[in-house]
């Protein structure tokens, strides 16, 4: 069995494209090395006419299928973070706190899974905080490091 990576990150505040991009990236990095990724958008094509995604979840589209819906989203991507074998964060970039990707973090260090995170180096990130900080068992200041030790955690 494929290895898997949770790709973990803001969505609030980005629209479809924008909370996707990334891991497309991530996951043709990941992909030539034998390594399944998790796309926590994975299926939700019809999130697409959100336009741009709120804290708030109360987008209509979410109402089209139940794993965009709170309760299905929580669920699905609290599995995922416990049942992967490495979480990878991209946190470049962000300009609020996601609450969300902060939960996942927790979950997937609860189960004992590294946690990979892309981070700006400089200490100016809204996820800059000693308890996350210490559940981060690898930090990085690009989303290729990230990648990188992502692949050798998982090489065999």
């Amino acid at each position: 069995m494929k290895p898997l990576v949770y790709l973990g990150g803001p969505i609030s505040g980005l629209d479809f494209d924008g909370a996707t991009d990334w891991r497309v990236r991530a996951d043709n990095l990941l992909s030539p090395h034998g390594i399944k990724t998790l796309n926590p958008l994975r299926y939700q094509e019809h999130l697409r006419s959100v336009g741009t995604f709120t804290n708030a979840a109360r987008e209509a589209a979410r109402l089209e299928s139940p794993m965009s819906m709170p309760k299905g989203l929580t669920i699905r991507d609290k599995w995922d973070a416990k049942r992967c074998n490495v979480l990878l964060v991209n946190f470049i970039g962000a300009k609020t706190v996601s609450i969300g990707t902060v939960m996942e973090i927790s979950w997937a260090e609860d189960a004992g899974n590294p946690v990979v995170v892309a981070i700006e180096p400089d200490g100016s990130n809204p996820h800059e905080h000693a308890m996350l900080n210490h559940c981060i068992g690898f930090r990085v200041p690009t989303l290729w490091d990230a990648t990188d030790v992502t692949r050798q955690l998982l090489a065999c």
